[in-house]
């Protein structure tokens, strides 16, 4: 490679496209790079705490499939269990209500139980859905913010050819690389965003389902048993 090409493929790098920015593309560079390593460290907390869930979830369907109610309200003293708020609340209404409700049918139970149950679950639902929205705004709003750069910087750069009169491939090429490198930005930013939150909220909607009729199972079976 002859120095001439080689002094052009150093000027075309990444560090110096952003060195030489103005310091409105290079404030929109720095905000994708900030809010793309934040969506990262988001889906990373978010795919743990599902899969927590999620196995925690496993066990219970595992254990009513069993029978084993005495395994499931062992649950309430498990601090550690991401659905034993849920469970606890049920066991509760369970233990509380009876002696108080003796005209009530088991259908009845099962309701009261259910719906205490589902209003514990609401809780949890909100509670994994946090920081989604931060997914949702970043995958949406990075392209419009690299689209911003990218426009400004393909001004500065008509700027340039008018003060110069010039039109040569290495007048217009830096600004135009630098408008796209910032585009690139923000769809290095988006795609990953956008792709995590599509799966976590499909993931949601399939545990929430799950969980509801773990509930509608577990109040079934526990309204048939009289608290010891």
């Amino acid at each position: 490679m002859d120095p001439t090409t080689a002094a052009a493929v150093t000027n075309m790098s990444f560090t110096h496209l952003f060195m030489q920015s103005t310091p409105l593309v290079k404030g929109v560079m720095l905000l994708l790079v900030v809010f793309s390593v934040w969506s990262w460290a988001v889906a990373f907390i978010k795919w743990f705490d599902f899969s927590k869930s999620k196995a925690a979830l496993n066990r219970l369907e595992n254990v009513l499939e069993e029978n084993n109610l005495d395994v499931v309200i062992a649950y309430e003293d498990e601090k550690k269990h991401p659905i034993a708020d849920v469970l606890k609340v049920g066991i509760a209404e369970w233990k509380d209500g009876s002696g108080e409700h003796d005209h009530e049918g088991l259908h009845e139970i099962r309701d009261r139980i259910a719906t205490a149950m589902r209003l514990e679950a609401s809780n949890e639902a909100r509670r994994m859905q946090f920081m989604l929205p931060f997914l949702a705004s970043v995958g949406s709003a990075s392209p419009f913010i690299g689209l911003f750069g990218t426009v400004w910087g393909i001004m500065n750069t008509f700027t340039q050819i008018g003060a110069m009169k010039d039109t040569s491939l290495s007048t217009v090429a830096p600004g135009i690389a630098e408008a796209l490198f910032a585009t690139g930005i923000g769809l290095a930013a988006a795609i990953p965003a956008i792709m995590a939150y599509n799966k976590f909220t499909t993931d949601l909607s399939r545990y929430n389902g799950r969980l509801s009729t773990a509930i509608g199972l577990f109040a079934g079976k526990l309204s048939k048993r009289k608290p010891a």
